[in-house]
């Protein structure tokens, strides 16, 4: 499994939108992760709101690509699992 960053995809994968997850620290949102399914591959986008400065643009690692949608899952869950630790409330849009 492969959670490096790859240069090779575009800025907005072509797929289905299987969910997004949004975190929020004191009431200010600070992580959003997209999933795409991109029928068998599945990429994963994430945008972070730095907590201090006065930068309003989001950082964007990634985008991550999955062999397969479990793998991109099993990345989600421990992403979440780590805002959670962080202190953040983590929503949950989609299927």
């Amino acid at each position: 499994m492969s959670i490096l960053p790859d240069p090779q995809l575009p800025e907005e994968p072509a797929g289905a939108e299987i969910a997004v997850h949004s975190a929020r620290k004191d009431g200010r949102e600070v992580v959003r992760i997209r999933s795409v399914d991109q029928g068998g591959p599945c990429v994963i986008e994430c945008e972070v709101y730095p907590l201090s400065g006065l930068n309003v643009d989001p950082l964007r690692p990634g985008p991550y690509r999955f062999p397969s949608r479990t793998d991109a899952d099993a990345f989600i869950k421990e992403a979440v699992l780590a805002l959670t630790y962080l202190g953040c409330d983590v929503a949950h849009f989609g299927p």
